[in-house]
């Protein structure tokens, strides 16, 4: 058994339908150990780069809209929140307790069979992503937490000097 990091997302739906505390007790069923989360506002660049295998799908934009919250009219559902798990097979364990993408064809004992649903307007709302293999873990892990923000050092990093502007605490 391998030791294994995955990225899960509790989506804009999942949070409009206040579902974080369901999820995380599915997800608390395997074991896994939780080092890195966040609430995340999510911008259009990193929707697009999250999702950039379904740049050439005629979908695309929608999923974009979905992702930042704009199919539930932004502000408070503009966010998801985002958890890396870590366990010995995490990817195929959280994936059998998420359920099949739709969730029309998802178990209906896994979270998104329990929860999701396509709506009237034909948009899939299925309440959580997560990784689907172990590239795409270590892709999707990077683009949404830097190293400080996990509790462990899960890939190799480095030292680097950078000079930005950021916003503090007045």
């Amino acid at each position: 058994m391998a030791m294994e990091y995955a990225l899960i997302l509790i989506k804009p739906d999942g949070v409009k339908k206040s579902l974080t505390g369901n999820v995380l007790s599915k997800l608390s069923q395997t074991g896994f150990h939780i080092i890195g989360s966040k609430v995340v506002k999510v911008s259009r660049e990193l929707a697009s780069e999250h999702y950039r295998h379904l740049k050439d799908k005629p979908f695309f934009e929608d999923v974009l809209d979905f992702i930042q919250g704009k199919t539930f009219g932004g502000a408070p559902y503009d966010r998801v929140i985002a958890f890396v798990y870590k366990g010995e097979n995490a990817i195929s364990k959280l994936r059998e307790i998420v359920g099949a993408t739709n969730p029309e064809n998802a178990d209906p004992t896994t979270i998104r069979g329990s929860y999701g649903r396509i709506a009237k307007n034909g948009t899939m709302e299925n309440v959580v992503h997560c990784s689907s293999d172990i590239n795409d873990a270590k892709r999707e892990i990077q683009l949404w937490f830097s190293p400080s923000e996990l509790t462990e050092e899960v890939y190799p990093t480095k030292k680097e000097t950078v000079t930005e502007e950021k916003q503090v605490w007045a």
